[in-house]
Parts: C-alpha cells; structure tokens; sequence
C-alpha cells in the first residue's frame, strides 16, 4: 500500500514539470502527508469547444469518496485502490473509464519487518523511498466529485485514491506492494479523459522497473502524523533493540 508520503516541490515547479497550470490553493510542505489531508493532484480538463485539453494541478481530499456514498468518511478507507481489482470494485470502476489524475510526490514511506519483539510481535523500521534521480515520483490516481446529502453542485469535494501494483523486486524487501508510477511517456494516456478503453488503461498499472527507487532507513518519529519536517527524510539507523 501507500499510506504516507512526501510532498515539498515548489507548485510551480510542479506546474513546470507537468506542463500544467499551477494549483489555485496552495498547500504548506508536508514531508509527513497522511490520509483525508489534502494533496496535489494533476488531472486534464476536457475542451471547451475549439480550445485543446488543458492539464492543471488542483488540490484534493486524500481518501476517494464515490459519488454515490452518503457519508464523507467512507473515503478513509479508500486512500489505495488496488490495481487488479479496479473494474470489479464499483467505487473505482467509474473514475478508471473517465476521472484519472497523477499524484506527485518527493518520495513515500513504507514499513519494513526487521524481526520480533520478545512478545513474538514483528519489530518494523520505517523506511523513506525516492528516485534515485531525485525527480519527482508521479503515482497513478483515480478522482471523484461528491455532494453527500447537504452539499450543492459547486460545493462538490474533489477526491481521490493512489493506484497500487505488486511490489517490484527492490521494494519487495521492504513491501509487498507499492505505488503505480508512470513515466512521462504514459502520462498523455492516462490523463485523456477521452479514453475509455479499460484494457489499454490497465496495461500501465505495472510496478516501477528496477533501478528506478532507492531507500534509507528513517527516524521513527515518521509513524505519528503529528511529525513532520524535513528532518523526517534524513537517513537513520537506530539500536536494533528501538526497532517497531
């Protein structure tokens, strides 16, 4: 899964890298982004009459709430979709033919199991995954419009839910799955809001090549959502015996 992350690019910085328009809200760094926080997200208007497409970044509820739930908090249990069951699950299936986004980020965390505790209990060290170019990480991401039952159309909340595949061979040691990242040579294809063929669509969820990550060992302080700061990112190796 991906349950945090980092997200600290400048937006127009991201605007640039995604030949995007930069987001209208502006949200703080965040190198602990947890879910139902808001996030980045860069998705492709459909055209106005003779005017093409336009790619933007916008900001969205973490945690995707299908159009048809009658309560916001149904979204905490979507933060990841699973990408082999996108078009059996009808919370996803409808945003993979028409609502899809990419979710940037710096890097992400994940936790990995280093031995028992004396109660027989798995000891886990958390761990901080990037590129090993330093480019940003672009996750694959599925959007949604909701009202709930008070809201009125243009008080609709835009949410959304990161893409998760197999683990590659490298965050397999750490994980057993992991993020959809998409090169930049995908990224025309899956934000088309044109394109509704699913076969083609789920031919890119596929885990990253290997080569393309590398990890470190981070300061545990990174498991309560309260934390945060760069500081968080920065390699640590503690006793084994302070291990979770």
């Amino acid at each position: 899964m991906c349950g945090r992350f980092v997200s600290s690019s400048p937006p127009d910085e991201l605007a640039d890298y995604f030949g995007a328009t930069a987001p209208e809200t502006l949200l703080p760094d965040n190198y602990n982004v947890a879910p139902t926080t808001d996030i980045y997200a860069v998705l492709e208007r459909p055209p106005e009459a003779e005017a093409p497409p336009e790619r933007a970044i916008e900001t969205f509820h973490w945690g995707l709430i299908p159009m048809w739930a009658k309560e916001q908090k149904i979204g905490n249990r979507m933060i990841n979709a699973r990408s082999e069951t996108l078009l059996s699950k009808n919370a996803f299936k409808p945003a993979l033919q028409r609502r899809r986004c990419l979710i940037p980020a710096d890097g992400f965390y994940e936790w990995k199991a280093v031995g028992k505790d004396e109660k027989n209990k798995p000891k886990k060290r958390p761990m901080f995954i990037r590129r090993v170019d330093g480019e940003p990480i672009v996750m694959a991401g599925l959007w949604e419009r909701w009202r709930g039952p008070e809201r009125e159309w243009d008080e609709a909340l835009h949410s959304t839910t990161i893409i998760t595949t197999s683990a590659n061979e490298f965050i397999s040691d750490i994980h057993d799955r992991m993020p959809v990242m998409l090169a930049p040579s995908k990224w025309d294809a899956w934000l088309d809001p044109s394109n509704s063929d699913t076969d083609s669509l789920a031919s890119l969820l596929v885990p990253a090549p290997e080569g393309l990550l590398v990890a470190h060992p981070v300061d545990p302080q990174v498991g309560n959502v309260r934390n945060n700061g760069v500081g968080l990112i920065a390699e640590y190796e503690p006793p084994v015996e302070t291990l979770f």
